[in-house]
């Protein structure tokens, strides 16, 4: 296997298990990830946000960690990199308004690299208008915003994921296993015991 680099866009409230265990997956497995965040740099943080599922009507939200940047988003150039990260949470609501954000979505579905998504994240993929005729799965609550993007929303499992083309996308965080492995597959990472 050939070590991967993988960009990885986030921002304050992100969610914090959607951030940390693809990005420490990732590293794990002998890939190099490069977080993130516009108007910010390398050293800087962003606050996470701990959704749960508590048996209330949607999830709860609870402050995270502070999760360090380790590259500066102005620099981030998706020719430099083999495929893109999406975490979810509340981050994508914010980072879908910043039309460097959209470019560099774009850019990579233009080139037809895999981009994984997770919960919210498929807010950036609806904003970017990179979904039309694909089947995206999403938090529940984002269904509307894949139906009006032109996507098929796939209502699958909360631990489940769906890959369409270079897209790898799950409902929220129990989909770890699946996702991860759905997008490893994607990138070609072989892991042997």
């Amino acid at each position: 296997m050939s070590a991967k680099n993988i960009l990885m866009i986030t921002g304050d409230f992100a969610e914090d298990y959607e951030t940390m265990v693809p990005f420490q997956t990732l590293l794990a497995v002998g890939h190099k990830v490069d977080a993130v965040c516009p108007d910010k740099k390398a050293g800087d943080t962003v606050a996470t946000a701990i959704h749960d599922f508590e048996g209330d009507q949607t999830y709860t939200e609870k402050r995270g960690h502070n999760f360090a940047l380790n590259a500066d988003f102005a620099s981030a150039r998706a020719e430099n990199y083999d495929a893109l990260l999406i975490p979810g949470g509340r981050a994508p609501e914010y980072l879908r308004l910043n039309e460097d954000v959209i470019r560099l979505v774009r850019d990579f579905n233009d080139a037809g690299k895999p981009i994984a998504a997770v919960c919210h994240g498929a807010q950036l993929l609806a904003a970017a208008d990179i979904i039309k005729g694909r089947t995206v799965s999403a938090y529940p609550a984002c269904a509307p915003e894949v139906k009006l993007a032109g996507g098929t929303y796939a209502d699958i499992a909360i631990d489940d994921a769906v890959t369409d083309g270079n897209l790898v996308t799950a409902p929220a965080w129990p989909a770890h296993p699946k996702w991860m492995a759905a997008f490893l597959a994607a990138l070609g990472t072989e892991i042997s015991l």
